[in-house]
């Protein structure tokens, strides 16, 4: 299995009014100039592929740091020999799956549970697990006023992303191991988990509506610079210290219908993934500039800088850690038992790694026969 290197303390840095300009020379991007265009398919190969367009879901989370950088600059397009990348941005993992099984999506970057709920309610028809992403990049965050210590939660408001999403799910677990109950659907117990969308929370906090939050990046940071604390990261709950926040999924027909579409999409974010951990600096300006460009605005450096190292970027599924998220759903009575015999296939991916002189990734005897 491929390791996971965790992204180092970064500077600050002011290089993202220079990517414009990069990318340009490079020609890379839905702007490449002809000439450019016509060196990528010299370094490619003068096949067309089989789709003349892939629409890409992502969520504007630096958990989705691949996604992010990969189509800021524009290495994933670089490996499509001139078929379009049409970028779709989501804000939760049931409406990602939506357009998956509604055919307006192709591929998407998502997390485990809604990987597993998509999977499970169309009883393994509708989607593909076809590489990892990312680990880590969740944690507690409290008012340090009110809670001091993990005992301190207890009868507090604690607020998760969304109910079944995969936050709230190990959350849950982690309560449950504490000796405590909690109702999963109404959230109601010993603690009340409170689910509230990452764009509310930082208000939420503000306001004193809720105590605390198991969130992911970079929601968790802006409540440090609100005044909150880190009280728990959830990387330290797992015996590897990594476990995965972010698949890449794809819908099966189209898995079918353009394996050569696929495959290179996932040679560009293998390459992305080896850019990011080669150039941590210029990674994470890369990754504000798509944030800026898709929502109008920046992450502040009190929040990018802190979040940004949390995050491991991976190739590697890390399959084994999505198996025990899934009993933790089972757990706290969500979700039935699942089948999931077929949720990876990873057939391309370990082609792709192969290729590159990498190490080839495990399905956990969870992959396509």
């Amino acid at each position: 299995m491929s390791a996971a290197r965790p992204l180092p303390l970064l500077r600050a840095i002011a290089v993202t009014a220079a990517l414009p300009l990069l990318l340009t020379a490079c020609g890379y991007g839905s702007e490449a100039k002809k000439d450019d265009d016509k060196a990528q398919v010299a370094a490619t190969g003068d096949k067309k592929l089989s789709a003349a367009e892939v629409r890409i879901g992502y969520f504007p989370n630096l958990t989705h740091a691949t996604a992010l950088v990969g189509l800021q600059e524009g290495l994933i397009e670089k490996e499509l020999n001139g078929t379009k990348v049409k970028p779709q941005s989501f804000n939760a993992g049931p409406s990602e799956i939506e357009a998956l099984n509604g055919g307006s999506l192709d591929i998407g970057f998502i997390g485990p549970s809604p990987s597993i709920n998509g999977y499970v309610k169309s009883k393994g028809s509708n989607l593909r697990i076809i590489s990892g992403s990312a680990s880590g990049g969740v944690k507690l965050v409290v008012n340090p006023n009110k809670i001091k210590t993990l005992d301190d939660l207890k009868g507090k408001k604690i607020a998760t992303p969304q109910k079944g999403n995969t936050q709230d799910v190990a959350f849950l677990n982690w309560i449950s191991e504490k000796g405590w109950t909690v109702d999963p659907e109404s959230g109601k117990g010993d603690v009340s988990v409170v689910r509230t969308d990452n764009k509310v929370t930082p208000d939420a906090f503000k306001q004193g509506s809720i105590d605390g939050a198991w969130v992911p990046e970079p929601t968790a940071s802006k409540l440090v610079s609100d005044g909150g604390s880190v009280l728990l990261d959830e990387t330290a709950l797992w015996p590897d210290k990594k476990f995965v926040i972010t698949n890449i999924i794809v819908s099966q027909k189209f898995l079918k219908e353009h394996p050569d579409v696929v495959e290179a999409v996932l040679k560009g974010t293998v390459k992305t993934n080896e850019w990011i951990n080669a150039n941590p600096d210029k990674a994470k300006a890369s990754a504000n500039a798509k944030l800026e460009a898709d929502s109008g605005k920046a992450l502040d450096a009190k929040v990018l800088d802190p979040a940004w190292p949390s995050i491991a970027i991976t190739d590697d599924p890390l399959a084994s850690t999505l198996k025990t998220q899934s009993e933790w759903a089972v757990k706290a009575k969500l979700i039935e038992q699942p089948d999931l015999a077929g949720i990876y296939d990873l057939t391309l991916l370990n082609k792709v790694l192969k290729a590159a002189g990498k190490p080839e990734v495990s399905d956990a005897g969870l992959g396509a026969k």
